[in-house]
């Protein structure tokens, strides 16, 4: 309601008088309410006391029947019957909440709303009580729990809410715009703007939105589009109230006059049909609130502030007689409702009163209301007995008391181990003689066991590695375990919930609230994706793989660099490595070094995933050397000064991870041996004895680097093996040192452990704390570290436990070729000076920038965590602040984290596999430009893989020179897949199907269509993709592929390879054409695209109605175009042609999307046929195509 314009009186009622208020009775209150209520000493009474005994109530007459307090002296702000139990709310100016339960008010709940705003609207929905102040909206339970607190902008000054659908919420106020705010996931979905800025009171019929605006104007939106349809410009003034019913909307308010703004005896009454104003209503009293009342006529209520109620029709006349008169306790009344069933109105006055009237003696509030949760009494009391002789009597009947002792059924932890017992693997016989029928396999039970019976083992042998202190636990999802607090939550391994939807309605935003974006792990050897994000997040990297382009098909670095560009374009969307990873499975290499997974490996967690991700750190390394070491330096990669980073036969990833060494052998005759060799990498080398001595990281860095030992050598002098001493020795150091921490058996874990608490003891000594004798640390102890005098918080204790790893380290090359290192802090650069001054000298600074750490599962066999500390360039790129964060990357689920997290290893759970230091300032060093490295050419015509291939089975005409496409222009897409693995999928115990992994699909043709010009329509693009991977299915029915298509020995088509169809379609992604077809979301997934939503137009949205289902090509093409497609199987030219017909079409029918209305009405339409025809095309010979039937001309008429 809007307060403009009322009575001067309500001025005395000013928000600075409900912080305190005055304990003595005011003047207007009526004495008879009070009646043995004593008053709070701060004012304000708790207490809500019925007026008088009882009321004697004529039917079908509105009398009143009781009156309450809600909050004493506090004037009533907003009053609303609940629809769904029996109750009232009320809210008060003070941000108070009380409910009363059924006609006799009793007093169900109360509690405060907000500590400083009034109320101003109140909606019931079915599990709490939404409410609306200022600018805040909260749900609460309807006991006072919050369910949620959604803060608005401070400058927002909403008046009024309305509830479109039991999700969706629209909030109006003082300002231009309203909110459209999504109560699933509580954010706002949209911001509409609204011409007329005020909107105080909305309503809703089943077509229009009503607003009621401060200005006196009443506005009708469309529902969909929230666009103005009409307005009503009801009063000079301003706008009081308004209510719908029905054909009708009437209104009252305020009209200006010479001396300010009067109350309009006339109310307003439209005619929604015809759109205009009918006769105004006149009545004997000042209109404030109206609401219709339709028992047995459409009755209008129309009530004054001083109390004067009146009921007549909207269309009649108002007669004198039909007045009666609400006895208010102030002088004002605040608030006016109806309840749902018409029976009762509730009356809010200015002295915190509420009266309510009804036309029975026992009305209800709605027509069905469900029964009101109350608390239990206390049942001691009234225990019945228990009869011991009866043999069947419920023991839980006894009471137990409360009792702070240990029960005897809380065994202690030491007493009680979980041991699940695994299911025992499937007999070979079943497997080799098992056949499939969809995903249910059938076999012929061997005998070789008892039936029904199947040995388990409680303990099964485990690697070397794995069988040290390994904690169980659950993926994210599942039931906390109380035997699994040690691991933390975010660290699990996560996992994608499939649906019937597939992906499209798992929620990833849950898992990553980051701009960043995370990699999926259902793809087979997806355990490198933490890995993939450290390389990444090297800014000389990710820019040096992406200007890199070659012609080799199975080129890592070219994979990398596509995988990298997909990175930088997504918005916190998760993406996949498929082709990345596609091409890792086809070099020989990682398949010598067991970097291959197999599917069975990879779901039981049968490999050492530690070593795993170390071998493949190793592999990556030297496989992108190799692939850039052939080709010329690109002049991003010159120094300032103009010269190159790298001889001729090295490569920039040579440069930045390569050590150049010397490698002596000394043989004890004492002939001594130089090699000069470079590594990209270090492992690292722990002493030897056990002691609990300190050893600094630095110290055992050194030892790795500069490693010595005796083994057996060829000697020149002695002509046969000699045992020899090898040592090593630094010629020049790395840019970014990458270093396998090898913790690959209990020895080195034990070896961290022990220096990560001679660690975390010598920083409490150093900050002044004493250490108890004990293990562990005495109470006394930790309340002193925890004291000033201790100087060090808990907080900072938590932080230096299981720490052994420093952040940054200072390397520094002798003159006599030897290696100094020591851990490097914030302090020493104060002591030592800038480490860029000292790079002079040969002193370097290397700060730590990626831990990636084995996280523990006897379960999964483990996962693969990644910690990085992501650069101010990326933050620019991505959020547009400049700073540096450290966030924990596990799959798709990213984190920010706090930086002492990322050197912390529980050895139990969390232990170390590689760590990545890069020396200071290192992006200064390098041009960082991208020049995006595909050109126009990959679209001219290129030679066929195919042997058989002639030039009269070409189906494409390829791009001309002045043919090249431009920003904008449209390009008709359309893909076929083949199957490589099928679905893993299992039966629930309710007979459903649950989707374990889904299956593994690869491109086998992509075409593309011009989409304007002489050529439209004409393929330009129409490649048959060779694969080597072996097709468990070439769904001939539904993509057209048959076999042999793909084969280069036997095949007529045009066959290339994915990297040169995938180059094609990158070049139109940048160029900026807009890709038409049907489905596209699930092509370009299946292709590995990240393609930018403005640049696709896809027909199964651009036809379809929210909350409804999507719709096929085949019958869109045959209800539009009057065309028959897809009869025996799929032809991606004719689906791609298609597609960019029914855009057109949709051009038209939406008169380019500028009469949405209309193509609603079309869209209803083809629902409407749709679910007539069940879907189907009909054959040729039954029915024809809607185009030329009456009943689409009729849609389209409308």
């Amino acid at each position: 309601m809007n307060f403009e314009g009322l009575d001067p009186g309500l001025a005395e009622y000013a928000p600075a008088m409900h912080s305190a208020l005055d304990p003595v009775l005011d003047a207007h209150l009526n004495p008879s309410l009070l009646q043995n209520v004593e008053l709070d000493p701060e004012g304000v009474a708790l207490e809500a006391l019925p007026v008088q005994e009882s009321v004697h109530i004529m039917e079908g007459v509105y009398s009143e029947l009781h009156s309450v307090v809600a909050e004493v002296g506090v004037p009533v702000s907003v009053s609303h019957f609940d629809l769904h139990e029996e109750m009232l709310w009320v809210g008060s100016h003070g941000g108070h909440a009380t409910s009363f339960f059924g006609p006799a008010l009793e007093r169900y709940s109360s509690f405060q709303v907000n500590g400083s705003d009034d109320i101003r609207q109140i909606q019931s929905l079915e599990n709490g009580i939404l409410f609306l102040t200022k600018n805040n909206l909260k749900y609460m339970a309807r006991g006072g729990l919050i369910i949620f607190d959604y803060l608005l902008d401070e400058s927002e000054d909403m008046h009024s809410l309305l509830l479109t659908d039991s999700s969706t919420l629209l909030v109006g106020g003082l300002q231009n715009h309203i909110l459209e705010i999504d109560l699933n996931t509580v954010q706002e979905t949209q911001k509409y703007t609204v011409e007329t800025p005020g909107v105080t009171i909305m309503r809703q019929t089943n077509r229009f939105f009503f607003c009621g605006h401060t200005s006196g104007k009443v506005s009708l939106r469309d529902l969909r589009a929230f666009k103005v349809e009409h307005e009503f410009d009801a009063f000079s003034g301003s706008l009081s109230d308004f209510d719908v019913h029905g054909n009708l909307l009437a209104a009252c308010g305020f009209s200006s006059r010479l001396t300010g703004l009067a109350c309009d005896r006339f109310l307003k009454v439209y005619d929604l049909r015809m759109m205009r104003a009918i006769t105004p209503l006149q009545v004997h009293v000042d209109p404030a609130f109206l609401r219709f009342i339709p028992t047995y006529t459409s009755r209008l209520a129309i009530i004054s502030q001083s109390g004067q109620c009146q009921f007549c029709e909207p269309t009649g006349l108002a007669n004198p007689a039909d007045i009666f008169h609400v006895n208010p306790v102030g002088p004002l009344l605040m608030t006016f409702d109806v309840s749902a069933s018409k029976q009762a109105l509730a009356f809010g006055d200015s002295e915190g009163c509420v009266h309510l009237w009804t036309d029975s003696p026992e009305p209800s509030f709605n027509p069905y209301s469900r029964e009101t949760e109350f608390a239990l009494p206390c049942l001691v009391d009234s225990l019945p007995p228990l009869d011991w002789s009866q043999d069947l009597l419920p023991l839980s009947l006894i009471p137990v008391p409360l009792t702070t002792d240990t029960l005897l059924s809380d065994w202690p932890a030491a007493n009680s181990a979980p041991a699940p017992r695994r299911a025992p693997p499937v007999d070979a016989e079943i497997l080799r003689t098992m056949k499939k029928v969809g995903f249910i396999g059938y076999a012929p039970n061997p005998r070789t066991r008892l039936r029904n019976q199947i040995p388990y083992r409680l303990k099964e042998s485990d690697s070397e590695f794995d069988s040290f202190s390994q904690v169980t636990e659950s993926p994210i999802g599942r039931e906390e375990e109380p035997h699994l607090h040690m691991v933390s939550k975010k660290y699990r391994k996560v996992t994608i919930k499939y649906s019937k939807l597939g992906l499209e309605d798992f929620d990833f935003k849950h898992y990553n609230k980051t701009l960043f974006a995370g990699l999926e792990p259902h793809i087979p050897n997806a355990y490198c994706n933490c890995m993939i994000q450290v390389l990444y997040f090297l800014e000389p990297v990710r820019c040096l793989i992406q200007n890199h382009l070659c012609q080799k098909e199975f080129c890592l670095a070219c994979e990398l660099g596509f995988l990298f560009h997909m990175l930088d374009l997504s918005r916190g969307d998760p993406c996949q490595g498929s082709n990345f990873l596609r091409a890792f499975r086809t070099i020989p290499e990682a398949s010598a070094l067991g970097l291959i997974l197999a599917d069975s490996d990879e779901a039981s967690g049968k490999g050492n995933l530690a070593r795993l991700i170390q071998r493949w750190n190793r592999f990556i390394l030297t496989q992108l050397h190799q692939d850039m070491q052939e080709l010329e330096v690109p002049q991003a990669y010159r120094g300032a000064g103009g010269s190159s980073f790298c001889s001729s036969g090295d490569s920039v990833i040579g440069q930045l991870f390569s050590c150049e060494m010397e490698n002596c052998s000394l043989c004890r005759c004492g002939s001594e041996t130089v090699r000069a060799s470079s590594t990209l990498l270090f492992t690292l080398s722990y002493p030897e004895d056990k002691t609990g001595k300190n050893c600094d990281f630095a110290q055992v860095l050194k030892r790795s680097i500069c490693l010595e030992q005796n083994t057996q050598a060829w000697c020149d002098n002695c002509e046969k093996y000699q045992p020899t001493i090898q040592t090593r020795n630094i010629r020049h150091l790395p840019d970014i040192l990458v270093i396998n921490c090898e913790v690959n058996s209990l020895k080195e874990a034990d070896f961290w452990r022990m220096q990560a608490e001679v660690a975390f003891k010598m920083a409490i000594k150093k900050h002044g704390g004493e250490i108890s004798k004990n293990k562990e640390f005495a109470l006394a102890d930790w309340k002193e570290l925890g004291s000033p005098e201790g100087m060090l918080m808990c907080s900072s204790i938590e932080e230096l436990k299981n720490v052994w790893l420093p952040f940054s380290i200072r390397m520094k090359m002798t003159k006599n070729k030897g290696l100094d290192v020591c851990n490097w802090t914030d302090g020493d650069e104060i002591q030592w000076g800038p480490a860029r001054a000292e790079e002079e000298h040969g002193v370097f600074v290397y700060d730590l920038m990626a831990t990636v750490v084995h996280i523990l599962d006897s379960r999964t066999g483990g996962s693969l965590v990644a910690h990085i500390k992501v650069g101010e360039t990326y933050h620019q790129r991505k959020e547009g602040v400049t700073h540096q964060q450290w966030y924990l990357f596990n799959d798709f689920l990213i984190e920010p984290i706090d930086k002492h997290e990322a050197v912390q290893f529980d050895m139990n759970w969390k232990v170390p596999a590689i760590l990545y230091y890069v020396k200071r300032n290192l992006n200064s060093k390098y041009n960082l430009n991208i020049k995006n490295p595909i050109e126009a050419s990959v679209l001219l015509a290129e030679a066929s893989l195919a042997r058989k291939q002639r030039k009269t089975h070409t189906t494409f005409i390829p791009l001309m020179l002045n043919e090249m496409p431009q920003v904008g222009d449209l390009v008709g897409l359309d893909a076929e897949f083949v199957t490589l693995n099928e679905e893993e999928a299992e039966l629930r115990s309710d007979g459903t199907k649950s989707t374990i992994k889904p299956s593994q699909m690869s491109v086998a043709r992509i075409t593309c269509v011009r989409g304007q010009g002489p050529n439209e329509g004409i393929p330009f693009i129409d490649d048959y993709i060779s694969t080597q991977e072996q097709v468990v299915d070439y769904l001939t029915q539904y993509s057209g592929i048959k076999p042999g298509d793909l084969d280069a020995k036997i095949s007529s088509k045009h066959l290339t390879t994915l990297k040169s169809t995938y180059l094609k379609l990158r070049f139109l992604i940048d160029i900026g054409v807009k890709f038409v077809g049907h489905g596209l979301q699930k092509d370009f997934r299946v292709i590995n695209l990240m393609v930018p939503k403005d640049q696709v137009l896809d027909t199964v949205y651009l036809f379809h109605m929210p909350r409804k289902r999507m719709i096929s090509l085949r019958f869109l093409a045959w209800y539009f175009l009057d065309l028959k497609i897809q009869g025996e199987t799929h032809d991606s030219i004719e689906d791609a042609r298609t597609a960019l017909q029914l855009y057109r079409k949709y051009l038209e029918l939406s008169k380019n999307g500028t009469e949405p209305e209309s193509f609603h009405k079309v869209l209803k339409g083809l629902y409407e046929k749709g679910r007539k025809m069940d879907w189907k095309v009909p054959e040729p010979e039954g029915q024809t195509s809607p185009k030329n039937a009456a009943v689409f001309s009729s849609v389209l008429g409308l």
